[in-house]
């Protein structure tokens, strides 16, 4: 049963680093299918920005997932004491490192091949991990363990994730097949639950229901105004607890460890 399992994991783990290095050799065909998508998706990348820089300073940091759009330039030019970024992918690291070359980056980032789900740092070393759209590729159990293991007992981390209750949302989901990887499993309440086992304590902040229907006018004048608008609905409506789970993204925070 173990054996199986490990291959299981083994085959898991190799369709998603097949899965990006494909996807950033390549990404033209995914940014036409769900370019207006990511175009409405700006305030919560913009929130999550603002809460890395500010939590930075001084600080050595883990981005998970350092290919095409990682913020770990932003934050080795930021106040950080060490910015590692890691991916499954060799490709998405060697994107990662020819980019840091072409900006100039000094000598406090770094890019590693790694398991995001058996991270090899020593326990209770790093103050801060980040990642967007990446726990879902994951088995969310080993990663948050992970998570937990290698931060300090003051440490937090941060994530964007994309929610898998929404029906429509979904729809698109299964009519898009080939924009992504067979085994991600967009984030459950149930899996919400799972982060609580190991971290005391956890914020969440919901994104994304009417606002989706900005995707229809975002060629058009006006769709920036009309777009604040629908957020400021969204934020109404998400105070309603039975509606949080139709949103399309969250913005996770963690912090306070349970150590073993």
């Amino acid at each position: 049963m173990l054996e199986d399992q490990i291959e299981t994991d083994i085959s898991r783990i190799e369709r998603e680093k097949k899965f990006h290095d494909h996807r950033f050799a390549d990404d033209s065909q995914r940014s036409k299918k769900v370019g207006k998508f990511y175009r409405v998706a700006q305030s919560i990348k913009k929130e999550y920005e603002q809460l890395l820089i500010k939590n930075c300073e001084g600080l050595t940091i883990i981005e998970y997932g350092c290919g095409t759009g990682s913020y770990a330039f932003i934050l080795a030019k930021s106040q950080s004491k060490k910015v590692i970024g890691i991916d499954i992918s060799p490709v998405a690291i060697e994107v990662a490192k020819v980019q840091a070359l072409n900006e100039e980056i000094g000598k406090n980032i770094s890019f590693e091949v790694m398991n995001a789900e058996e991270l090899t740092f020593n326990p209770s070393s790093i103050d801060l991990i980040c990642g967007s759209g990446i726990l879902h590729h994951l088995d969310l159990e080993k990663a948050i363990k992970s998570i937990a293991d290698v931060l300090q007992p003051e440490g937090k981390a941060i994530f964007i994730e994309p929610l898998g209750h929404n029906i429509l949302i979904n729809l698109f989901r299964s009519l898009t097949p080939s924009i992504r990887s067979d085994d991600e499993h967009p984030l459950l309440e149930r899996d919400l639950k799972l982060i609580k086992k190991y971290f005391k304590n956890i914020e969440i902040k919901y994104f994304y229901l009417t606002s989706l229907l900005a995707i229809l006018i975002v060629d058009l004048p006006g769709f920036r105004v009309i777009l604040r608008i629908l957020e400021f609905l969204d934020q109404l409506l998400f105070k309603l607890p039975f509606l949080r789970n139709q949103a399309w993204q969250v913005l996770i925070q963690i912090s306070e460890p349970v150590k073993e």
